[in-house]
């Protein structure tokens, strides 16, 4: 994965958030913010409750040229999160869209994410090989018939898939706005922050908006948009450029741009250097950048969850 750090920070602030980024050299990959995950199973810890985690049902991403990309959650996206929430007494409950076995992004199974520790790498292999509910998740469907009530957070972790099914499943935007009106803890990275789109009026028209260019199509279906206005972080364009094409990661280009599509929803994108660490907070959401961000972006939602238990 080659990795570029030329684009330009975004400094701008606001009340009612805050960023939390950590500057490293090059990749920077030993510092202790990318600490190898100790052990290899679930914390044992008092159980606070539970905190609902959305994985994608795709397998596969749709590229231009009719071309295909083989995806699905982030290693470490999911993995130190997790361990973060586990560790700090919280219960995972896990659900997609189809009920069907959810798998990580084979580019993200490199010790790369994890300090350059292919232990670390291999630790988190079998710490989520411990939750079978990642296999044999619940559907979206079963936790709108059950209710949202018990659930005092909801964690969406990246990889390209949640750009094929999320951002468009309706029944995810029912269970996100339940969040949203509670102003319960949402914590979104990398490419999760798409699936906040599926809370517009009409996801599946957005997407196809998008995908079109029919930015004032697309502006139209979004208005009233619940999380319009607030300022979050995505995996940026320039990040995403860098591995599009032949040769590199995706062997070929997106459809549309995670920070366009947000953007035009009526986000305030933030981003920072190119694969940079960078978590921001804005009222009940925590967002990170990408995939080098998961250990302070699972810190801030661990603490986003204690002090909103606090209150």
């Amino acid at each position: 994965m080659s990795i570029d750090t030329t684009e330009d920070p975004d400094s701008e602030g606001s009340k009612g958030h805050s960023r939390r980024n950590v500057m490293i050299g090059g990749l920077g990959l030993s510092l202790a913010l990318l600490a190898p995950i100790a052990g290899a199973g679930p914390a044992l810890a008092a159980d606070r409750s539970q905190v609902l985690i959305i994985l994608s049902s795709a397998g596969e991403l749709k590229l231009k040229d009719g071309k295909t990309y083989k995806t699905g959650f982030y290693l470490d996206e999911l993995s130190i999160p997790l361990r973060k929430l586990v560790e700090a007494g919280y219960t995972p409950v896990f659900a997609n869209p189809e009920g069907n076995a959810a798998t990580f992004d084979p580019v993200s199974n490199d010790k790369a994410f994890f300090g350059n520790d292919d232990n670390a790498r291999a630790a988190a292999v079998r710490f989520l090989e411990g939750y079978p509910g990642i296999k044999a998740p619940r559907t979206l469907a079963d936790v709108v018939r059950e209710g949202t009530s018990d659930y005092v957070g909801i964690f969406i972790p990246g990889g390209h898939a949640p750009m094929q099914d999320l951002i468009q499943n309706k029944t995810l935007g029912d269970i996100l706005k339940t969040f949203h009106a509670n102003a319960r803890p949402t914590g979104v990275i990398c490419h999760g922050p798409t699936a906040l789109l599926s809370t517009v009026s009409d996801p599946v028209a957005y997407r196809e908006a998008m995908v079109a260019g029919d930015i004032f199509k697309a502006s139209k279906i979004a208005e009233g948009w619940p999380y319009a206005g607030y300022r979050l972080t995505v995996f940026a364009t320039g990040e995403e450029r860098i591995i599009e094409g032949p040769g590199q990661q995706l062997g070929g280009s997106v459809l549309f741009y995670a920070a366009d599509a947000l953007a035009q929803a009526g986000a305030h994108v933030d981003r920072i250097a190119a694969f940079q660490p960078n978590v921001i907070e804005d009222r009940e959401l925590v967002s990170g950048q990408q995939p080098f961000s998961s250990d302070a972006f699972g810190e801030a939602f661990v603490a986003k969850l204690l002090a909103s238990a606090a209150r």
